[in-house]
C-alpha cells in the first residue's frame, strides 16, 4: 500500500484520521488561504482541501495525500480564525443565539491516477445565548484563536452551543471521516 501523508499541522485531525488505524505522516502545505472574492463557502473550502493535498503530492506523488479544510458561515459572513482575544469575543457575541454553518471539506489524492477528489459536509451549530463574561471567560480558557469561528467543539467549545446537526460528527473538528472513508474506499483504502 501507498504511504499516506495528512496535508496538515493539526493535532485534531491527525487525532481524527488515527481513528481509521492508519499509518501516516502528517505535514503542514504551505498554501495562500486567502478567499477569492464571492467564492462561497463550500467551494471555498473545496478549493483549500484540493490545494492542500496538490502541494504535498507535487512533494510526494507516490503517497495517497488527505488534505481537509473548514469555514464557519453565520448570518451570511465568513468568520475566519479570529487571531486575536478580541476578534473571538466579537466572533462568540455575534454567533449567541444564532445558527452557524460549518462546512469541512476532505481530499484525497490518488498516486495511481494523479486525481484528488474532495468531499465536503456540512454541519449546522445552534448557539446558546450567550453572556459576555461566559465569552470572555471560554476565549481565555480554550485560546480558540486559530480556529474558524472562534471555538473548538473538541474542547470547551461543546459548552457553547444549544445543538448541533450534521451527517458526520468528525466534521466539526475538522475531518469528515465518513466522507473520508468512503474516498479511501475508492481508491481501494478499505477500513475495516
Amino acid at each position: 500500500m501507498a504511504s499516506i501523508i495528512l496535508a496538515s499541522s493539526s493535532p485534531y485531525r491527525a487525532d481524527l484520521l488515527r481513528r481509521l488505524q492508519i499509518d501516516f505522516t502528517a505535514i503542514a502545505p504551505d498554501i495562500d488561504e486567502t478567499r477569492r472574492p464571492e467564492e462561497a463557502p463550500e467551494g471555498y473550502v473545496r478549493r483549500l482541501a484540493r490545494e492542500k493535498a496538490a502541494a504535498i503530492a507535487a512533494q510526494h506523488p507516490e503517497a495517497v495525500v488527505i488534505g481537509s479544510d473548514q469555514c464557519s458561515e453565520c448570518q451570511g459572513e465568513i468568520l475566519g480564525k479570529p487571531g486575536t482575544v478580541e476578534r473571538a469575543i466579537d466572533q462568540l457575541l455575534n454567533a449567541s443565539g444564532q445558527r452557524v454553518t460549518l462546512t469541512t471539506a476532505v481530499a484525497v489524492h490518488d498516486p495511481a491516477s494523479g486525481h484528488i477528489e474532495v468531499d465536503a459536509v456540512a454541519t449546522e451549530v445552534h448557539f446558546r445565548r450567550l453572556a459576555r463574561s461566559a465569552v470572555e471567560r471560554y476565549v481565555h480558557s480554550d485560546q480558540p484563536l486559530d480556529c474558524a469561528g472562534a471555538f473548538r467543539a473538541e474542547g470547551l467549545g461543546i459548552s457553547l452551543f444549544e445543538s448541533i446537526r450534521t451527517d458526520d460528527p468528525n466534521a466539526l473538528i475538522g475531518l469528515p471521516l465518513i466522507a473520508l472513508n468512503r474516498l479511501l474506499g475508492r481508491i481501494g483504502i478499505i477500513r475495516p
